[in-house]
């Protein structure tokens, strides 16, 4: 049965017995996250949270990405026309918090690409399913932003600090790697997923339709997850970096971390360390009003809209970052992307 909550050429929704299906069908945008997608899956969540005919949500992507993010050029594009869309940033953001707090299983189908947004409406569901296609990444940094949409409820805990890497490098990680260090729950092979929706669907038993599970090991080594641990610890940028530089003379692995670091916004990689330091010691709730004071900060400055440029707009040319260097990002620039807002904080 197919139910309307709008956007209907972005988005299906539909119940099949008691499951509630979302169906994100934007592939030949990768399934990014439009504002109307938005707030059509949460006009869905509130009403499948009292709705007694449905017991669980599915969610999934049509094509080869479960969901590539959001839709950052429409910010862009409204950006440099002087309008800031502060308002899409805070209704994904309580989308965020809605999954986290929905009051029955909600499981997602990371089968195919999945990142930023594509990690916040997953990663705070009961049930993260990977696959063997499965490509995860928070890549904000490479485009002047940071990682949002929930990224400091989810990262920060990884154990090792392969949160901290993960956020700062932006690098893309497997299904073993997802498995292992807890961003998914369960695993399972691509041909199995047809098999696992049939029973799903027909049962409503989530247990029963997680029969056919995969259990892939790291991708990451033991050794690189020892650097990791060993260099993105510390409770400085300068001293992670220093430690990275170290062990870039023995180890591939640090100095393509520090060649990745190297390319992206000095900026956004200052301001997610220090958004990864501040979240530990935050609830859920204060962790996605501080990325929404982050998002609404970095969407007026400038390396923002070289990045999305760069890497959206005029794809394939190099950003030009203000600043260049990591040397000339103060401490009093990181803290003003923290400060209070003038238009209003999120209510959640």
């Amino acid at each position: 049965m197919q139910i309307n909550f709008g956007a209907d050429d972005q988005i299906l929704f539909e119940q099949h017995g008691t499951i509630g299906l979302i169906r994100l069908t934007r592939p030949k945008s990768l399934n990014a996250l439009t504002h109307e997608m938005i707030k059509a899956i949460r006009r869905a969540l509130q009403a499948w949270k009292d709705d007694q005919s449905v017991t669980a949500v599915l969610i999934e992507g049509e094509g080869r990405a479960f969901c590539a993010g959001g839709d950052v050029v429409e910010v862009y594009h409204l950006g440099r026309q002087g309008t800031y869309e502060f308002q899409m940033f805070a209704d994904e953001y309580s989308m965020n918090a809605e999954i986290a707090a929905f009051p029955k299983p909600y499981i997602s189908l990371l089968d195919g690409i999945t990142m930023g947004g594509g990690a916040g409406v997953s990663v705070h569901g009961t049930h993260r399913i990977v696959t063997e296609n499965t490509k995860f990444a928070m890549p904000e940094s490479a485009i002047g932003f940071f990682t949002d949409v929930g990224a400091s409820a989810f990262l920060p805990p990884l154990e090792g600090h392969f949160g901290t890497y993960l956020a700062l490098t932006g690098n893309i990680i497997l299904w073993g790697d997802c498995l292992q260090s807890g961003i998914a729950t369960h695993a399972m092979k691509s041909e199995q997923v047809a098999e696992f929706r049939r029973v799903l669907f027909a049962t409503g038993d989530i247990d029963q339709a997680l029969v056919h599970l995969e259990y892939p090991d790291f991708e990451t080594s033991v050794d690189d997850r020892a650097l990791i641990a060993d260099c993105f610890g510390h409770d400085t940028l300068a001293a992670c970096l220093s430690a990275l530089k170290d062990a870039a003379t023995t180890s591939s692995f640090a100095a393509s971390a520090l060649d990745v670091l190297a390319k992206r916004s000095p900026t956004s990689v200052a301001v997610i360390f220090e958004q990864m330091k501040r979240a530990k010691s935050l609830s859920f709730k204060e962790r996605m009003q501080m990325e929404y004071r982050l998002a609404c900060n970095m969407i007026e400055k400038p390396d923002f809209y070289e990045g999305v440029r760069a890497a959206l707009v005029e794809k394939g040319t190099q950003p030009v970052w203000t600043p260049a260097n990591l040397d000339d990002v103060s401490p009093d620039m990181v803290s003003h992307y923290f400060s209070p807002l003038s238009h209003g904080e999120l209510e959640l």
